[in-house]
């Protein structure tokens, strides 16, 4: 055997740790994407973040008030990290009443002026009811001024590596500086899903009655599709009607983001087009959990001879239904593995291909840490080494 280097090829539904599957049948041939009449979309997996589906999705568009969904989700970080608190009562600014209000013409909760309205209520209010009011109170209420919050805005962004977004304000109201694109608004909403999943239940939400105003969720297709449990409509002259969802069927979850539709209905319709497409034609699995020996491979300088390597995350995968079968692995370790290694250290890399295509990669890391051996096995190694490098 090459100890400098390993590679091993296999099938990957021999790795699995679950219960097996059962034969898949023969891949079926995916027909044509439907034709969306969309400026914009994206069909995202959200287990494996995989698109699926896209057309002109890394497009810069005025984002409307999906925009609310950064603002919404800033405010449960702060929820989770205790910075804030639900029960929270926030004052409602003059710029927040003028601005957002009853008065702007705007999408608002009604939020009265120099009211005070809990963390809770607001947030339900960002989401249910698309409030510019409650979007501005929650960003003065967190960063001091909506300037500020429209950098922690961006600095959000950033790391969650939404690299055609910049926000200028916590509601969507249109700037020419600001803009994302489908395919960063499906990375937020899929950060939105598992990041906080309790909070997340609150987009789900058909309607929300505050101060005796009860208002309807402008998502559609919550009434329409049972499997649907979110996001986040939008709508500007400029923007034209835009709509983030997503839904789970026999525990698939999809996101679908479209923009620039030309009506509340259109809106509706398109992203069902994706839903439906997405679920009939694919399906994700874990062919192989974290943590779990993949293989052994050679150290040298160790105490130990070997070191287990193994996945750091889930190896889930989103292909054409009966594709499954067909996938392909190739493991390879970096060459002359030196102890000391630490746990987690990546040691190596393994590809998974489709018909010689790759279509995903993973760094393979040390599940255990192997010390430095002692003077003796260090120096005889280290001969070993001099002598194999003077061959190869």
């Amino acid at each position: 055997m090459n100890i400098t280097r390993f590679a091993q090829r296999f099938s990957l539904l021999t790795l699995l740790v679950t219960a097996p599957i059962a034969s898949l049948s023969a891949a079926q041939a995916v027909p044509a994407p439907p034709q969306l009449a969309a400026k914009s979309y994206v069909l995202m997996d959200a287990l494996s973040g995989q698109v699926l589906l896209e057309n002109n999705g890394d497009q810069r568009l005025p984002p409307a008030s999906l925009t609310k969904l950064m603002t919404a989700y800033i405010a449960t970080l702060e929820i989770r990290s205790g910075k804030i608190g639900e029960e929270d009562l926030v004052p409602v600014s003059e710029h927040a009443w003028r601005a957002g209000g009853a008065a702007s013409g705007g999408s608002t909760m009604f939020l009265p002026l120099n009211s005070q309205v809990s963390v809770s209520d607001l947030l339900h209010g960002i989401i249910i009811q698309s409030g510019n009011d409650a979007s501005i109170a929650v960003a003065e209420h967190i960063s001091g001024s909506e300037d500020g919050f429209a950098d922690r805005m961006n600095e959000t962004a950033a790391t969650l590596g939404m690299s055609g977004s910049h926000f200028m304000n916590a509601t969507g109201l249109p700037d020419p500086e600001h803009y994302s694109t489908a395919h960063d608004m499906a990375t937020l909403a899929r950060a939105i899903i598992y990041v906080d999943p309790a909070h997340y239940a609150i987009y789900s939400q058909k309607q929300f009655l505050w101060n005796n105003i009860k208002q309807d969720n402008r998502n559609l297709l919550l009434w329409r599709d049972k499997t649907v449990d979110g996001l986040k409509t939008g709508h500007t002259e400029e923007a034209g009607y835009c709509l983030v969802a997503s839904a789970v069927r026999e525990n698939m979850r999809l996101i679908s983001v479209v923009f620039g539709t030309n009506s509340t209905q259109a809106r509706a319709a398109e992203t069902q087009k994706l839903l439906s497409y997405g679920f009939r034609f694919y399906e994700n699995k874990t062919f192989y959990q974290k943590g779990v020996e993949l293989a052994k491979v050679p150290v040298w300088k160790g105490l130990e001879r070997e070191v287990n390597a193994g996945l750091a995350q889930d190896l889930t995968l989103t292909v054409a239904k009966g594709q499954a079968k067909n996938l392909q692995a190739n493991m390879t370790f970096l060459p002359q593995l030196v102890a000391p290694i630490a746990q987690g250290a990546v040691i190596g890399k393994v590809e998974v291909s489709l018909d010689g295509k790759v279509i995903h990669s993973s760094d393979l890391v040390a599940l255990q840490a192997v010390e430095e051996a002692g003077f003796l096995r260090r120096m005889w190694d280290g001969l070993r080494l001099f002598f194999y490098g003077l061959f190869n």
